[in-house]
Formats: C-alpha cells, sequence, structure tokens
C-alpha cells in the first residue's frame, strides 16, 4: 500500500487539512515576527469567515556592513517555511499582483479592520460583564 501524498504538504502540517475552503491570507510583520493569518470562506449561516493565525519568528542574519572596517549588522528575513507555505496559499487564492498599491488606502484599510475587532471584542467583554450580573 502507497502512502498517498498531500498536495500541500506545509499547509497540511499546519493542520489545515481542507485547502479548497481557502478564501484568502494575509501577511504583516509584528515586531520580530510574521503573522500569517489565513482566511476561509464563509460557511452557510455564520455570521464571520472562520480565519486561523500562525506566527513565524523572523531569522537574524549578520550582513557584513563594509568590507573595510569589518563591521556587521544583525537583518531579518522571513522565514523559510513561512515562504513555503505562502508559496500553497498562493497556488491556491492566485492573488492579484498590484504594483500599485495605494499605501493611504491599505492604512485606512487596516485601520477600519482594526475598528471592527476592537468593538468586536468590546461587545463580547460587556456581554460577559452582564453575564455576571
Amino acid at each position: 500500500m502507497i502512502a498517498e501524498v498531500p498536495m500541500y504538504p506545509h499547509l497540511t502540517g499546519l493542520g489545515i487539512h481542507e485547502t479548497k475552503q481557502i478564501d484568502r491570507y494575509s501577511l504583516r510583520q509584528e515586531a520580530h515576527k510574521d503573522v500569517l493569518k489565513i482566511y476561509f470562506k464563509k460557511q452557510k449561516g455564520e455570521l464571520f469567515a472562520k480565519s486561523v493565525k500562525f506566527k513565524y519568528p523572523r531569522q537574524v542574519k549578520s550582513v557584513l556592513i563594509d568590507d573595510g572596517s569589518g563591521q556587521y549588522r544583525n537583518k531579518t528575513e522571513i522565514n523559510r517555511n513561512l515562504t513555503l507555505v505562502i508559496d500553497e496559499l498562493n497556488t491556491l487564492t492566485k492573488p492579484v499582483k498590484s504594483q500599485d498599491v495605494d499605501v493611504k488606502q491599505k492604512i485606512l484599510s487596516d485601520l477600519r479592520h482594526l475598528e471592527k475587532v476592537v468593538s468586536g471584542k468590546i461587545a463580547e467583554i460587556e456581554a460577559d460583564l452582564e453575564k455576571l450580573k
């Protein structure tokens, strides 16, 4: 009997077996970590689509600044495992590559998303407080 090799071994390694349910993903840098968030397609009856978050430590490398001085500087770069996961996600989601990303629009979009997350969390905490009365 031959064992079946998963089509997306790195996603499977993260515990994601239903790769057809992946809708999109986002990647951001937080301190010395890269944060990958994978969003799944919204299922019938769900208010919000499910998502999972993974944090990858950035790899630190010493880079020679100047041959004459022999000085080195630490530089961080994306984790190799994360690049392999992103390659698989790109195959699944086929993201649209836009060269003209409007930075202001992206910041505003991130801010609106943060507002939704914070207000949702506040509502959740207030509901928990009401249960205590």
